[in-house]
């Protein structure tokens, strides 16, 4: 069993994808998004995020890709609505200093929870959000876990494939 270290940052990256906390299998396994019916590595690289499918043990060669993986609160649990709204207030000001850092262009929430939570409103839509995260602009995507059966893969890709879009308009600006 690898190591296992939730946060893939380096900085500048054109995207860091976040969760509300690591899985854990992902702590028993050494990586993030290993469960076998976790979409998220075909779902970024059939948006174009990669130009391969991903396995878990290769997660750090996102930072190839100009992308990263974090979560807003480090303990793992079996299912991410065991994170309390107070937990994910309490780990705000480490989440924030760690995103300050590292200073990616997009910060894109995986699922609403934590998002709602960091902004203080439950008010979040799908897609750009007018406010930033510790200077990042913000983008809430749907959650590749297996267990949100809500979004078809096909919809994952759309709504990650959208993010990719943006992004790469952006770029060439």
């Amino acid at each position: 069993m690898a190591k296992y270290q939730p946060d893939i940052l380096a900085s500048g990256l054109d995207v860091v994808f976040c969760g509300i906390n690591p899985a854990l299998t992902a702590q028993a396994d050494g990586y993030n998004f290993s469960s076998p019916t976790n979409r998220f590595w075909s779902v970024i690289h059939l948006a174009g995020f990669t130009d391969h499918r991903l396995a878990p043990s290769e997660e750090r060669s996102l930072l190839q890709f100009g992308c990263g993986i974090t979560a807003v609160v480090t303990r793992p649990t079996a299912e991410a609505r065991e994170v309390s709204a107070r937990e994910i207030r309490q780990a705000l000001s480490s989440f924030e200093a760690k995103i300050h850092a590292v200073a990616p262009r997009m910060l894109a929430f995986l699922g609403k929870p934590a998002i709602s939570v960091v902004l203080g409103t439950g008010a979040v839509n799908w897609g750009l959000q007018s406010a930033t995260v510790a200077g990042s602009q913000t983008w809430v995507l749907p959650n590749p876990s297996g267990r949100n059966r809500r979004f078809t893969t096909e919809a994952l890709v759309s709504a990650y494939a959208e993010l990719h879009t943006y992004l790469a308009t952006k770029r060439s600006r």
